[in-house]
């Protein structure tokens, strides 16, 4: 009996110093992967709660843990509210990784967990939302018929069979109004929605009121300080534009990636696509990378004359024009704009975007876009196989051609990660915005839902 006393005595003191060891390596050298978790949470919970206003427990556990990886369920955050600090760890111990909250433009990620540099690095005054009970655009104000044709809408929109699992918000635009709009459980036509890859199309119009004046054109090269010694440097504006620029970029979610680390590990996003090597010329692969729609903010931001212009640059030439007051644009630690991921607005707002490309670039008469912008924005790449287009945007929903839908040959599309879609159909002045948290094996068609749409909205032909 002494005996075995002896050897589960040793057993368990072995196991005291493993425990021991490993809680110090998670301590000192945490990896990679528990650290981007770790990111996203933290990330994610700072820009639900602080600009959503959201509920950052429901947070946690609808947007972070509930479609996730179940390691995702072993990570707690903490929301310090006085000092806009959410500090995410593994077990509540590992890996610490942290986003600031910086006002009106949203929140950061941060992690070197240098929050002070991150207070200092930019700034953009808060402006007051005017309020007005004008008829959305103009205003927020919608009316809505109570015909059997807005009743049959209506009914459609609220079929979940339709509107896809965890809808949040359905906005349908028909010759410049809403004619009809629905919200899940916890949202409202004020809530801010992320867009995650449909920021990239919003981005693109940001460099195309910069070619209006005469800032940047299609065929701009030396784009980068970095690229002006090798080859690099004959990449064109167009070729970032349309994914076809050649420059490595892994775009893998679900582990350490280039996309995972420019967006929770390093303070820097530009860096990693800013030094990735040309694996081809431009022109003849298309990779589609988040890393270059990051990149384009920074060419864009850099002429300009100032960070300070810089930074309020989309809200006074995009945003406050189209009326998006809820338009909250986030940049990395050092103060690049996220232009692949982070722009929060509500459904609404969304909206006004899509009608503004319906409309081909122009807002109450006046013309924000060159022409042509738009029209390139509905216009295949060679290397995409014609399902991207030359300027940020997509010409088939997810999963595949739109004609298998039966949808009109000129629908083109913004699409985002975890079901974010606006759909903008010209033939039937029609947009249709749907937002929600519906991951991507869920395999959900918004194609579905639109076609039925334009059925009950579009006249019979006689």
């Amino acid at each position: 009996m002494r005996l075995i006393s002896s050897v589960i005595g040793a057993i368990v003191l072995l196991l005291v110093i493993a425990i021991a060891i490993g809680a110090v390596w998670l301590s000192i050298r945490p990896p990679e992967l528990l650290r981007v978790g770790d990111g996203y949470a933290a990330k994610i919970v700072c820009s639900n709660t602080f600009i959503a206003k959201r509920d950052p427990v429901r947070v946690m556990e609808e947007d972070v843990q509930a479609p996730g990886n179940p390691a995702l369920k072993l990570i707690q955050v903490n929301v310090d509210r006085e000092d806009g600090v959410v500090t995410a760890r593994m077990l509540g111990m590992f890996a610490p990784n942290y986003a600031l909250y910086r006002g009106a433009l949203g929140c950061t990620s941060v992690p070197d967990g240098d929050l002070q540099a991150a207070r200092n690095a930019v700034f953009l005054n808060k402006v007051k939302a005017p309020k007005s009970d004008s008829i959305w655009p103009d205003g927020e104000g919608v009316s809505i018929g109570q015909d059997d044709a807005a009743q049959s809408l209506a009914k459609l929109l609220s079929n979940p069979d339709f509107a896809g699992p965890s809808m949040r918000a359905i906005v349908v635009i028909k010759d410049g109004r809403i004619i009809a709009e629905t919200y899940g459980d916890g949202f409202d036509k004020a809530t801010p929605l992320i867009g995650w890859s449909m920021t990239k199309t919003v981005n693109a119009a940001i460099i195309g009121r910069l070619m209006l004046s005469g800032r940047l054109s299609f065929d701009d090269q030396n784009l980068l300080p970095q690229w002006m010694g090798d080859a690099r440097r004959n990449i064109k504006l167009s070729d970032l534009l349309g994914m076809e620029s050649g420059l490595a970029f892994n775009e893998s979610y679900g582990a350490v990636s280039d996309v995972t680390r420019m967006l929770y590990l390093d303070p820097d996003a530009t860096r990693i696509a800013a030094n990735a090597k040309q694996v081809t010329p431009a022109g003849e692969r298309f990779n589609y990378s988040s890393g270059t729609a990051t990149l384009l903010s920074r060419i864009w931001m850099n002429r300009l004359p100032s960070e300070s212009a810089a930074i309020a640059y989309p809200r006074d030439s995009l945003f406050a024009p189209l009326g998006m007051s809820s338009a909250v644009f986030e940049a990395d630690e050092r103060g690049t704009y996220i232009g692949s991921s982070y722009l929060y607005a509500t459904a609404r707002d969304w909206a006004r975007f899509g009608l503004f490309l319906l409309q081909d670039g122009v807002w109450k008469g006046q013309r924000l876009l060159p022409e042509g912008f738009v029209g390139a924005m509905r216009t295949p790449t060679t290397a995409s196989e014609g399902i991207y287009t030359q300027v940020q945007a997509w010409l088939a929903g997810p999963g595949g051609s739109d004609a298998q839908f039966g949808l009109p040959t000129d629908t083109f599309w913004m699409l985002g990660h975890d079901g974010q879609s606006v759909a903008i159909v010209p033939s039937a002045n029609l947009v249709m915005v749907r937002m929600g948290l519906t991951p991507g094996w869920i395999d959900y068609k918004p194609q579905i839902l639109l076609k039925r749409i334009l059925d009950m909205t579009t006249p019979a032909k006689t």
